[in-house]
């Protein structure tokens, strides 16, 4: 086997799906699958003795689940993860915990299944130059939190009512939009974003960060009215364009062939907010496999807008603003812990 191979371990307590993974992974020329484990204690041993570039992992397992064991392993060994999961708050939770993706489990159809294997494969590829980080204990994630606050949440928003903010991502994005919109204020202009996630998963999402930010968040619903306070995070499966009328901005929110590989794509949705607010948007493109967003972006930066892009250093893979920061389309790289005040101080500019 080539030694330039993807390296993976593959636990799941089902012999059958454990069988049909390694041997669906296997077919791929840069993946080995160099061994299984059925349980968290095992995958803890086969990870020592084995050292794998990539895990795959069944979150619903008996014993310590996947989300506990993330939770053990990450903070020690900061390995690339890919969840498998059916269920939306399993597969949040193990993002959470320091996955770095994850893939839902298919139906029982044969088209659904071939789609799962194709999936996990590329994701499983995607993840193998992902940098992980170990996860600072919740203790201290908390007091930080609530004892710290952000430049962005010390700003007094005085933004023109022109003014939007339009975020995308995808491959550990989940993680990197909740450090840039948590603590903008209450009154912060209307935000739109795309993040790469299935039907079902953007509204649980949505929800979890509704509890975590200041301004109101909502999955989005075709026609939903743009308003300061207010975040809306695309539908999966549905496009997020922005439209405007005599009363301000609104979405659609529509069913559509995949753009750049993707529905939602964020560059439909960046070119939407190009050709609506142009110079009175705000772009923002963070971590994420590929190039979907940066033509999108290059073209909201020529209306005249600020675009910024997630840096090399902090992104979990920079695919998606290197590929917009290379055809011209940032104005700005930096740091994720720096795009949110950089955001605020950008929209408090726009008349």
């Amino acid at each position: 086997m080539n030694r330039l191979s993807i390296r993976v371990l593959v636990v799941d307590d089902s012999i059958i799906f454990r069988t049909k993974l390694q041997l669906s992974l296997s077919q791929d020329k840069e993946i080995e699958v160099v061994g299984s484990a059925i349980n968290a204690k095992d995958a803890m041993g086969k990870i020592e003795e084995l050292n794998p570039d990539v895990v795959t992992l069944d979150v619903e397992m008996p014993g310590m689940n996947g989300i506990e064991f993330l939770k053990t392993l990450i903070p020690k060994k900061p390995i690339p993860v890919v969840v498998v999961s059916s269920l939306p708050i399993n597969a949040l939770d193990a993002l959470d915990a320091g996955a770095v993706d994850f893939v839902k489990n298919p139906d029982a159809s044969q088209e659904a299944i071939k789609e799962f294997f194709i999936e996990l494969t590329e994701k499983v590829k995607v993840a193998s130059k992902a940098k992980v980080k170990r996860m600072k204990p919740v203790e201290e994630v908390t007091q930080k939190a609530t004892s710290v606050s952000s430049l962005a949440s010390m700003v007094n928003v005085k933004a023109s009512s022109k003014a939007v903010i339009a975020i995308g991502a995808s491959t550990g994005g989940t993680e990197a939009i909740i450090e840039v919109v948590k603590d903008f204020p209450a009154n912060t202009p209307g935000v739109v974003i795309v993040q790469h996630m299935p039907p079902k998963f953007t509204d649980l999402y949505a929800q979890r960060l509704d509890k975590i930010c200041k301004m109101r968040v909502k999955e989005a619903e075709d026609y939903d009215r743009v308003v300061p306070g207010q975040i809306i995070i695309a539908a999966g499966e549905y496009h997020l364009t922005l439209k405007q009328d005599a009363k301000g901005y609104y979405i659609r929110s529509q069913r559509g062939e995949k753009v750049s590989g993707h529905c939602p794509s964020v560059d439909v949705m960046f070119d939407s907010v190009a050709k609506t607010a142009g110079k009175n948007a705000v772009g923002v493109i963070l971590t994420g496999m590929g190039a979907d967003g940066a033509k999108g972006i290059k073209f909201l930066r020529d209306t005249g807008a600020y675009t910024i892009g997630q840096d090399k250093e902090t992104c979990v893979v920079y695919g998606m603003p290197m590929e917009a920061y290379k055809i011209g389309g940032i104005t700005r790289q930096l740091p994720l812990d720096q795009i949110g005040s950089e955001v605020i101080y950008q929209v408090n500019k726009i008349k």
